[in-house]
């Protein structure tokens, strides 16, 4: 009954969320700042993580092709599509749900805190529409391209990890890469970064939003928003899966 109550505030909370906004001009603010601190503030980190999600990709799918009957440019084709369809969507969210999430419940639920909230709904501010919405589209637009970035350096750092090294001559890597290409398979990149990112940024907001008691339940609240968004991240993965792919 607990997960009933608190799915079906989540909802009323949206639902009362996306309604129309008293200022477009204060909301388009909100937004670009929100665009900044979750695009900007994140792309060293993301490729970080991808260059080294890449060239361990690469490295390990050498390992296992050793002594096999495979071409060798077949590493490119692996990393490539490996980082495209899961690593670079899943793992990138993955991490922006603990760097972003947990920032955007500790941000709000400071906010409830403090009473900030409670004085901008005496102002007549729709505090759900204002506080949640704008971070709701930065995450929808932002997030993606943050992905579409981790799949390129990702595919840069299994580059660097196998072509330096002289196991792999580029032209063979390169052939990997453009080898057996499916665009369908950006389209599922987009679709799982999109719905991750809707799902990472609402109950980080839902989490912080419903805030009670001091600095222990805030540390809480951020640790649930973490957790929850993890488990419904690689939830919705196998979902996307089994519907886009048909198995």
């Amino acid at each position: 009954m607990n997960i009933f109550y608190h799915l079906g505030r989540f909802l009323t909370l949206l639902g009362s969320g996306f309604t129309r906004p008293e200022n477009l001009r204060m909301y388009w603010k909100e937004t670009l700042r929100q665009m900044d601190d979750i695009g900007v503030g994140s792309v060293i980190i993301v490729a970080l993580i991808a260059i080294f999600m890449g060239a361990v990709a690469a490295l390990q799918f050498a390992y296992q092709l050793s002594g096999q009957l495979i071409p060798l440019y077949y590493i490119g084709y692996i990393v490539r599509d490996l980082a495209i369809i899961e690593s670079a969507p899943t793992i990138t969210c993955l991490v922006l749900a603990g760097k972003v999430g947990s920032n955007m419940a500790a941000e709000i639920g400071g906010m409830r805190q403090k009473e900030h909230i409670d004085a901008m709904e005496i102002m007549g501010v729709n505090t759900a529409s204002y506080l949640i919405i704008p971070k709701l589209i930065a995450a929808v637009i932002v997030i993606p391209l943050l992905v579409t970035i981790a799949a390129c350096v990702a595919m840069v750092g299994g580059y660097l990890a196998v072509v330096p090294t002289g196991y792999l001559a580029d032209v063979d890597y390169l052939r990997g890469l453009t080898a057996f290409f499916v665009p369908y398979n950006v389209f599922i990149m987009y679709v799982k970064s999109t719905t991750f990112a809707f799902l990472l940024t609402a109950v980080s907001c839902y989490q912080g939003y419903y805030v009670t008691g001091g600095s222990v339940e805030l540390g809480k609240a951020s640790t649930n928003a973490v957790v929850i968004s993890n488990i419904l991240i690689l939830f919705s993965d196998y979902l996307i899966a089994v519907l886009l792919t048909g198995y």
